[in-house]
């Protein structure tokens, strides 16, 4: 009974491990996708600015596509740092999972 019990546990854990790596992928994918993203919207910023010829943010008439994308632009790029702890913490996860793995 006990074996029975321990294959469950071993087997619960390995499960755990194995969605916490496709977590991970998916949250790598994510990270990725939203720097790319970043990039284009700093791209279409500098070709909006360089249109209107206004680059700085303060100016009355910055363009308001620059503004929104600046915007878009930071609240991503905080979103992908939120991801990169997220996915810190998922790996930090599988390392103590897998030295209990080795212990054991």
């Amino acid at each position: 009974m006990t074996v029975n019990k321990s294959e469950r546990l071993r087997r619960n854990k390995e499960f755990e491990v194995a969605q916490n790596r496709l977590r991970a992928s998916q949250i790598e994918t994510m990270i990725a996708e939203f720097d790319r993203i970043c990039i284009n919207l700093g791209h279409q910023i500098e070709a909006e600015e360089a249109r209107a010829r206004i680059s700085d943010p303060a100016h009355f008439a910055y363009p308001t596509y620059a503004k929104a994308a600046r915007e878009r632009r930071a609240k991503l790029q905080l979103s992908a740092d939120a991801l990169k702890i997220e996915l810190d913490r998922l790996r930090l996860q599988a390392n103590e999972a897998s030295n209990r793995q080795f212990a054991a």
